[in-house]
Parts: structure tokens; sequence; C-alpha cells
């Protein structure tokens, strides 16, 4: 059984990026020879590209969730890690990209057409490329950045030439079996046809598609039926051709009346107006059909309508059917503009734009911008190091300076990204690095508390202290003051 899916929601995941390596270079005779750690790889990127060969997003139904590789960490002797291979996911012709709350990112129509959807994470820097005149051995290296994270709505519009339209039973399925190579399920029952066909007509040198549209009823453009699902793919559609069955048997109904119908919800869906229309009056094969067909076609003649008499089943009629498509269609190419390629629009940042915001959120002061949030995902907050050179970094490009005007008094909460913390501008503000240990930053290290002399006595007291002194009568009073000393001396007070 054929299975036409032409709405998913595809869960997509960039690779992260490589974290960087630290490392040190030790050989003979060079114990310390430097740092040597690579950087890591960025992670792969997915895009979306339109393929010929693919009809349907048939594949994502079964497989929503895409995700591109991750880059490779670095290593010690400079060795940089791979980039995660870039992901390239096929999409058909006419595929409409939207964000789930329905904001359109792309419309993809044409063949190779590609969009970067989700783009890869950057990998970390090693501490080989960190290392400067003050830092000569960084122990300290950034992490990779983690990939976008996003969900997307795939839409597909089906770009078909003429678009056949008109209520359940008409004969729109039999008339695309026998003008093309399409084998649509039919059947004498209505809404047989439950997903949209398409065929490929070709009309002397001239080639175009066909497609139907089913479930179209009253208030089909306000949700009721199966309308409203599939009336999306008529909105590319050159050529509407109206499918009238001159042999239905309700007395309500007259082929005009189905016209109104029709065109009433086409109107109703918006922006059809523009394109010709051809009348097909379909099942002439049965008597009382031709016999409507040559009633009601003076009145749709007189409408401005081509009208055409057809059966499926006889292919009376229907070499002019296709004929004239193919003219309708040759003519719509002809007057439609050349698409232009897309240009890149590079748009520089403002010479006084540092490119942060800080806004006040509560009590807490929230930092937006592309270059902070992204030094914050890479900081590995666990060593010391890369937290001052965080600070560093920040100070540099003038968060403390725009905290402090905006209010934040040391102790104040910020938030950065996902990463919150306690300010304290004084750890940072004047305060140049200092060598020392790797991983450290003296200027993170809680100064230790002054001993008093009171606390210096006892200490003093506790060492002298011999333990046969405890059994002595009095022995507190013998061991504070051993060896005949009457009281403390200058150092003790």
């Amino acid at each position: 059984m054929t299975t036409f899916v032409d709405r998913v929601v595809l869960h997509l995941q960039a690779g992260d990026g490589g974290h960087g390596c630290v490392s040190i270079l030790r050989e003979k005779f060079k114990p310390l020879g430097g740092p040597d750690g690579g950087n890591g790889g960025h992670g792969g990127s997915v895009s979306l590209v339109v393929d010929p060969q693919v009809h349907t997003l048939l594949d994502f139904h079964f497989r929503p969730h895409v995700k591109a590789e991750n880059g490779k960490g670095g290593a010690g002797s400079n060795r940089d890690g791979a980039n995660g291979q870039n992901l390239v996911v096929k999409v058909p012709n006419g595929t409409v990209v939207q964000t789930p709350d329905g904001e359109v990112l792309a419309d993809l129509v044409g063949v190779g057409t590609t969009l970067e959807i989700a783009r890869g994470g950057r990998g970390g820097r090693g501490n080989a490329a960190l290392a400067n005149s003050r830092r000569r051995a960084p122990g300290f290296a950034e992490l990779g950045e983690p990939g976008d994270r996003l969900d997307v709505v795939l839409e597909l519009k089906s770009v078909a030439d003429v678009g056949l339209v008109g209520f359940p039973s008409a004969g729109k399925s039999s008339l695309i079996s026998v003008i093309s190579a399409a084998k649509p399920k039919i059947a004498d029952y209505p809404f047989t046809t439950l997903v949209p066909n398409l065929g490929v007509v070709r009309a002397d040198s001239h080639t175009f598609t066909v497609a139907d549209v089913p479930g179209l009823i009253p208030g089909a453009a306000t949700g009721k039926g199966l309308g409203l699902e599939f009336l999306r793919h008529i909105e590319r559609c050159a050529v509407i051709a109206h499918v009238i069955d001159c042999a239905a048997l309700e007395t309500e109904r007259d082929p005009i009346a189905d016209i109104d119908v029709i065109e009433a919800e086409l109107a109703a869906y918006g922006g059809l107006a523009d394109r010709p229309r051809l009348v097909v009056l379909n099942k002439i094969d049965i008597p009382d059909a031709r016999d409507m067909a040559e009633l009601v076609r003076p009145d749709l003649e007189a409408r401005g309508l081509r009208v055409f008499e057809v059966s499926a089943i006889t292919r009376e009629g229907l070499r002019e059917l296709t004929f004239a498509m193919a003219e309708l269609v040759e003519a719509r190419r002809a007057a439609t503009p050349v698409a232009e390629p897309t240009r890149l629009v590079i748009r520089p940042l403002a010479v006084d734009d540092a490119g942060f915001t800080v806004e006040a959120d509560g009590d807490a002061f929230v930092v937006r911008g592309r270059q902070p949030e992204r030094w914050v995902r890479q900081t590995n907050f666990d060593n010391d190091e890369a937290v001052g050179y965080l600070a560093d970094r920040l100070a540099r490009l003038g968060v403390e300076e725009a905290l402090a005007k905006a209010g934040a008094e040391p102790g104040s909460l910020v938030r950065i990204g996902d990463r919150e913390f306690d300010w304290q501008p004084t750890l940072y503000a004047g305060a140049d690095y200092v060598p020392g240990a790797r991983g450290t930053d003296v200027r993170l290290q809680e100064a230790p508390a002054r001993v008093g002399a009171a606390e210096r006595l006892a200490a003093r007291k506790a060492r002298r202290r011999r333990p046969e002194d405890e059994t002595l009568p009095g022995g507190d009073e013998a061991a504070e003051l051993p060896d005949g000393d009457d009281e403390a001396g200058p150092e003790d007070q």
C-alpha cells in the first residue's frame, strides 16, 4: 500500500564541537617543552537539499530524528581533532520549512536548492593556541561548543503544472490514469483517493505534470473533510482544471453548481484567482451525461471558460484536453520570470557596537550577546585558570563596565547563557594575571584569615605541653610555664 506523507516534524541536532586538549611537551632533555595541546574539530552541520528523486516526506515520518557527527577532540603534539561530517538531508521539490509556531524559514523550490538549517558547534582551542606572553603554559583548554538543536516542520506543496479539482468520485483519478503512467486506486465510492496523485503527461514535444486534489467538498477551506489537508498542493499549479461528473445521481447537483462550490472553496483558501481555468465534463460515455454536457456547455463558455467533453473509459476528447493543458502550461512558463539566484548580503556591525546587551531581569542582570554566550559555553568552570581567563575576556569586552552602569553591585546575580554567578568585580578589575600552578588563578583564591595573638599563644602552649605534665597536681598551670618561667615572653603577648 502506497503511503503519502506531506507534513512531518523533524528533530534536528547538529554535531558538537570537540574539546581542546591540555598537554605539555615532555621529551628527553625537554621536560617542560611548552604547551602542545591541539584544537578540537568542528561539529557537522545539517543541510536540506532538494532532490528530484524524492517525492514525499515518508522517510522522515518513520525516522524524524536527524543528527550530524560530532567533532573529535584535540590531542597532544599539536594534533587537531577531525571535523564532524556534514549531514545532507534530501527533501522533495516544493518543501516549505517552518518553525513549530508557523514561521516560514525557507521555501525550497528548484532542484539543488540548499538550506543549512542547523550549524555545527565550533571546536575548542587547545592550550597551545591559548598561550601568550603572560600565559606561557596554560593549564586549560576550551570546551567544544554544542551544535544547534531545533525542531522544524516540513510541509510539502507539490510542484505540479495542472491541478485537477472537483467533488469526490468526479473521475479525477481515472483521468490521470489514462493521460499518464500513474496508477492510482480507482473505485466506485466517494473518497477513494485519500492522498494526492501525481502523473507526468507528454503532449507532442511538451511535458508537464498533473496532480489531483482529493476531498474537496463544501467547507473544505475551513477544515471540513480532507480538502484543507491537500489544498496546499494547488498553490504551485499553473493551471486549474475543474473535473465535473456529468452523470451524478444527486438531483440537487448540476455541473454549474459544482463549479461554483469549488470556486468558493478556492477563493476562501486564497491566492488562486490568477490561475487559468479549464472545465472537463467527464463521463460522457453515459448517454444522460452526454446530454447534460451539451446542455451546460453554452453557459460555461459564456463565462469565458474553455470546456472539454471527455470520457476516461472511451478516451474520447483526451487528446484535445492534453494539448490545451500543454498550451496553457507553456504560456505560464513563458510569462514567469526566471528566478535569480539568492545573493548573500553582508551587514557589518556598527563601529560602536560591542555585540552584547545588559538587561535587568528581577534581581538578576542578564548579559545577551553572541560572543559572551559562546565564551561561557566553551569555559570549563571546574578549572580556576579557565574561569579567570573568561573573566579577563569579559572585562576587555566591556561587560563589567556595562554591568556597573546598569546598577549591578558586588554580589549581584549575573546570568550569561545558561550560567549564573555572583558578580565580584574587585577580583578582576585592575588585577593582572600572575602565572601560578597550572589550572589555578591566584585572583580566585580566598586569602587565608590572619591568626590572632590569642590563637598563636594557645598553639605555642600546646606545642610545649608534655604528656606527663597532665598527671601532676596542678599540671595545667605547671605545663603552661615550664622551666621556671613565671610569665610569658614578649613574643607571646
